[in-house]
């Protein structure tokens, strides 16, 4: 893991909650599709369509990196329009809908606040509307 030197603790709070939704996140669907579910998907199609998205992230939210937890919130929400989805078309999935609703949600607020936050402090944070617009100003007149 990275290592959290320098790093604020509000910002090493939500690198936790975004491991935490992560690997909880990782863990449920195996658990939900593999164990408790009589579905008549396959492994296969199991495995491509609600653990593989999962996996593509998994280095640099175990790294640290602010730019792979960025795209990781976008992830994400995949699975939490499936988590509504399940619990309001399958009533009798309702609770493990609901935990994966809250597995989502820790995931994308953890990751989206973890990489605004880290990227300040490293520099790499969006400058300004404001600024931006002064600078093409000033670029435009020189010519």
């Amino acid at each position: 893991m990275n290592d959290e030197q320098g790093m604020q603790p509000r910002t090493s709070f939500y690198r936790k909650l975004s491991l935490l939704g992560y690997i909880g996140l990782l863990g449920w669907m195996c658990i939900w599709y593999f164990q408790l579910s009589d579905t008549e998907y396959s492994i296969t199609f199991i495995f491509l369509v609600y653990i593989l998205p999962l996996l593509f992230p998994m280095i640099g939210i175990f790294k640290g990196k602010p730019y792979t937890h960025a795209w990781a919130s976008f992830i994400v929400l995949l699975y939490l329009m499936h988590g509504i989805t399940a619990w309001y078309s399958i009533p009798d999935n309702w609770v493990y809908a609901c935990i994966e609703i809250v597995l989502s949600v820790m995931m994308f607020v953890g990751c989206s606040m973890f990489a605004r936050l880290r990227g300040q402090e490293l520099g790499q944070s969006l400058p300004k509307l404001k600024q931006v617009m002064e600078d093409e100003k000033q670029r435009f007149e020189r010519k």
